[in-house]
C-alpha cells in the first residue's frame, strides 16, 4: 500500500473530508490533495500532527508510518 493509500484510508476511515483533515493537521487543503497525488508527503512535523490524529479517532497510524519512512529512506537512493 503506498503513503497515499495509507493516508486516504486514515481519513476516510475518521469520516473527514480533505479539507476536515487539512484544518485537522493545520496544513493547506492543496498540500492534503498533494499527498493523495503522490506529488509530496507529509513533513516529520506533519507526520507527528498525523500520529496525534490516529490516536484522537482510533486509527492505525503504523501503515502511515512505514510506508513514510519507506519513502524517506528511499529518496536517496539511486536506481
Amino acid at each position: 500500500m503506498s503513503l497515499a493509500d495509507s493516508l486516504k484510508r486514515m481519513r476516510m476511515q475518521s469520516f473527514f473530508t480533505q479539507e476536515e483533515l487539512a484544518k485537522e493537521l493545520n496544513v493547506a487543503l492543496s498540500t492534503v490533495n498533494r499527498w493523495k497525488t503522490g506529488k509530496s508527503r507529509p513533513t516529520l512535523t506533519t507526520m507527528k500532527a498525523v500520529k496525534k490524529f490516529c490516536e484522537k479517532h482510533e486509527c492505525s497510524y503504523n501503515d502511515i508510518e512505514k510506508e513514510w519512512l519507506n519513502c524517506t529512506t528511499s529518496r536517496g537512493k539511486k536506481k
